[in-house]
């Protein structure tokens, strides 16, 4: 009966009429559960213990410790916990960072002004290759396509070939004095950075079009450092080490939403395996270099779904820890001890600290492999 009519009615009455039948008879209907909430988005999802991608294949198993008063790197073997190599980079040394295809780690050599460097390693065996010239490189991040070098005492951002490191662009980033550690969005738009000097802040930079689109200056002056954004990628988490916490940024409106008090001298960012934890590394002084040895540093554990505080690991005996990641499965915590020539492994179930002697002065380590489809720089950004 229904086929007759809709044969002989207008198209107006064929229309009303699929209307009103049943959920479970029109052609568009949602399957039988369809009241079930769409998966949430979890921008950590590939970077969980086992999800090594094929690229790391073969990597040595290391912890690469940039020693930046040493002008070195010291190696530290994973599975034997032994130091294995200690090699000369340029000058400064401040981050080892992972290249976006994952196969090659480089050395960020800062130097002074324009007399910087960056050191590819080969982690296949773990070797360096020859010093490619780059002005101010304190960190480094990576986009498809391009490199980006943060020139922090030129105030600007300089994006380059992510193979040669030719320079491809500048932006000049003069409302960010001492622009510093990034954030992308989850669709890579935009970037977030960090702003050390002057009143502190954040810069808001379109990607695309390499523009600034804006400063956010925080409720209480201050100096901030890392940034890492929440696994459904609407927070932006920014450590501030005068304030000795964290800042809550929305990055799509760009206004502060709220603050989490950590430790003293809040300063690096590490994403647990399984994207539910952010630990906090608190480096127990507000100064920049000469810091107290044995101070009080301590690691702060923080749930991303309740934006609380679970728990606060002191280090054992005082220290400062500082930068670094987790192992590829997750239950290794690394971390410079930036104060006491140091590396931290911190069990990341009962937050015990096993230390480790290097250079001077060490700074952003990184652990490779780690999981993940790419990196966008720092220690291992990875997504």
């Amino acid at each position: 009966m229904i086929r007759t009519f809709l044969r002989h009615a207008g198209p107006r009455a064929a229309f009303s009429l699929l209307a009103l039948l049943p959920v479970r008879a029109r052609a568009d209907s949602c399957p039988e559960d369809c009241s079930e909430p769409a998966p949430s988005i979890n921008i950590y999802s590939h970077t969980a213990a086992g999800h090594l991608s094929p690229a790391t294949l073969g990597a040595l198993p290391r912890v690469y410790v940039p020693n930046r008063s040493s002008n070195s790197v010291t190696v530290i073997d994973t599975m034997t916990l032994k130091e294995v190599d200690r090699f000369p980079v340029g000058s400064k040394p401040q981050h080892v960072v992972p290249s976006w295809d994952l196969k090659t780690l480089w050395v960020a050599n800062n130097g002074t002004g324009k007399n910087g460097s960056l050191t590819p390693i080969d982690p296949m065996t773990g070797k360096p290759g020859p010093q490619i010239a780059v002005d101010d490189p304190y960190n480094l991040y990576f986009m498809p396509g391009a490199a980006i070098v943060v020139d922090e005492a030129l105030e600007r951002l300089d994006f380059r070939d992510p193979h040669t490191m030719a320079l491809m662009s500048s932006l000049p980033t003069p409302t960010c004095p001492g622009i510093n550690h990034a954030e992308f969005s989850v669709d890579g738009a935009y970037a977030i950075f960090t702003c050390e000097y002057g009143n502190g802040g954040l810069a808001k930079i379109d990607l695309k079009n390499q523009k600034v689109l804006g400063h956010l200056d925080f409720s209480k002056m201050g100096m901030p450092q890392d940034i890492r954004l929440s696994p459904d990628g609407k927070v932006f988490y920014v450590a501030d080490m005068m304030n000795d916490g964290v800042f809550l940024v929305d990055g799509d409106s760009f206004k502060e939403i709220g603050f989490i008090p950590t430790g003293i001298g809040a300063h690096g960012f590490v994403v647990s395996r399984d994207g539910k934890r952010l630990y906090v590394s608190n480096r127990g002084s507000h100064k920049m270099e000469q810091g107290q040895a044995k101070g009080p540093g301590s690691v702060t554990v923080i749930d991303f779904a309740t934006r609380a505080v679970v728990t606060q690991w002191p280090i054992p005996g005082g220290g400062s820890p500082d930068m670094g990641n987790v192992s590829a499965d997750g239950k290794q915590l690394w971390l410079s001890g930036r104060f006491d020539s140091a590396a931290y492994m911190i069990d990341t179930t009962s937050g015990a600290v096993t230390k480790f002697r290097v250079g001077s002065e060490p700074h952003g380590l990184t652990v490779w492999p780690q999981p993940g489809r790419y990196s966008q720089g720092h220690t291992g950004n990875m997504r």
